[in-house]
């Protein structure tokens, strides 16, 4: 993991990309994050009594299941993510949005 963020540095320094640090322990400092706990906390351990860690995992994998399988999501134009992911990755192959880099003879 440490080399893939070392990368990650790197590559944003090449290109010119400003990186954000967040603090550990600290999600109001990134919405994104924030908002995936308060659905979390709302969608599923507000709503469930688990007897043990088992049973909590089983649940959080059936919702990451039904969610990314299952429920539509307006801001993917009504598919779901798994869904337009394979759409995604389709128009990609069609059409790469990087040019390939010439190979030498």
């Amino acid at each position: 993991m440490l080399f893939f963020t070392s990368e990650i540095r790197k590559h944003a320094e090449r290109t010119g990309l400003e990186m954000l640090y967040v603090e550990p322990g600290s999600p109001w400092e990134n919405g994104f994050a924030e908002s995936f706990f308060s659905r979390l906390r709302d969608e599923l351990l507000n709503c469930e009594e688990f007897e043990n860690l088992a049973e909590a995992r089983w649940f959080a994998r059936r919702r990451l299941q039904e969610h990314n399988e299952e429920r539509p999501h307006s801001s993917l134009g009504y598919q779901t993510p798994s869904t337009f992911a394979a759409g995604a990755v389709q128009r990609a192959v069609r059409q790469p949005s990087c040019p390939r880099p010439a190979t030498e003879p």
